[in-house]
């Protein structure tokens, strides 16, 4: 089986006053395919592997796009908490709230279904749970 190359994705990136957020267009995954990775040295890490994508398909007759794999690292200007980063996933966009913090926090986010192609994870952006 023929293992595809992960496609580099766009990656807008904001920052307010309190966050830094980035959008990521990442088309055709389901919420469980996603891992959003924020690493100690300030990188934000995206990536979507689609899992049984028109595997019983017999013949490609034309390939102009492709739902993934998806992989792409970009570098964070400024300091954030991964741990309490909001990531959610919605008509085929990626968007991760990371709150700015005096150090980087490191964290491992995954999305939990809200339905069949909508994701979250809720990790307060840097306000305290209620």
């Amino acid at each position: 089986m023929h293992m595809q190359e992960p496609q580099s994705i766009p990656v807008n990136l904001y920052k307010t006053v309190d966050r830094v957020m980035a959008a990521a267009v990442m088309p055709g995954l389901e919420p469980e395919d996603i891992i959003v990775d924020i690493t100690a040295d300030r990188r934000l890490v995206l990536h979507g592997e689609p899992r049984g994508c028109l595997k019983d398909v017999k013949e490609t007759l034309s390939v102009e796009w492709s739902a993934g794999p998806y992989h792409r690292e970009v570098e964070l200007s400024t300091a954030v908490d991964g741990t309490h980063a909001n990531v959610t996933y919605g008509n085929g966009v990626v968007t991760v709230a990371m709150p700015i913090s005096d150090q980087t926090h490191s964290a491992r986010l995954t999305l939990a279904r809200v339905t069949a192609t909508h994701g979250e994870h809720r990790g307060h952006a840097g306000h305290p749970p209620v």
